[in-house]
């Protein structure tokens, strides 16, 4: 009598062998997880990288439109409360530093207002920039809810985003966060 080896022995009455089952999941398993589809282009092919370029270009723009919203914003706090320059000035230098790791091109990193380098106070906020509550605190408690909307937002990208920009995007998410936090809690006695 011949016994079969025990990753041979047949499954039911297929004749599928238990190591051709195991590999089908396998293989089932791999293609769920790398998110291929049988219309979607492989991801090394030219248009697979094509897609993945542009996915990543419409998700660094919606990111770094968040921002340059964020920086509006503290221009504007700094314009109707020059009184907090000194506490706001690190965390807007923060924000323009971010902005350019979204979006490093040479044309937005030549103007005024993402220049780390400008001085705070003589950044006019740009034409409809957000309304500003006369009381520095409640101000400054605006200004931390809009930084934990734009972290949220980086945080809502990152099932989206590449690996690099992923990476990118939680660090930015937690930056926000901890500025949200020195804007509100960081500042009580």
């Amino acid at each position: 009598m011949i016994i079969a080896k025990p990753e041979e022995r047949r499954v039911g009455r297929t004749g599928t062998t238990r190591r051709h089952a195991l590999r089908a999941a396998g293989a089932a398993t791999a293609g769920l997880l790398t998110g291929c589809s049988p219309d979607s282009p492989a991801v090394d092919s030219p248009a697979g990288i094509a897609q993945a370029a542009k996915r990543e270009r419409v998700l660094r723009m919606r990111a770094a439109g968040g921002h340059r919203e964020l920086l509006d914003q503290y221009d504007a706090v700094l314009k109707r409360h020059p009184g907090q320059r000194e506490r706001l000035a690190p965390l807007r230098a923060a924000v323009v530093r971010q902005l350019a790791a979204l979006a490093p091109e040479p044309a937005e990193s030549a103007s005024p207002a993402a220049s780390p380098s400008v001085s705070v106070t003589a950044a006019a906020p740009a034409p409809g920039s957000p309304a500003v509550p006369a009381e520095p605190s409640a101000a400054l408690r605006a200004l931390a809810a809009t930084e934990r909307r734009t972290s949220d937002a980086h945080t809502a990208s990152l099932m989206e985003a590449p690996p690099e920009l992923a990476r990118l995007l939680a660090s930015l998410a937690a930056a926000g966060a901890a500025h949200a936090y020195l804007l509100t809690e960081g500042s009580r006695p």
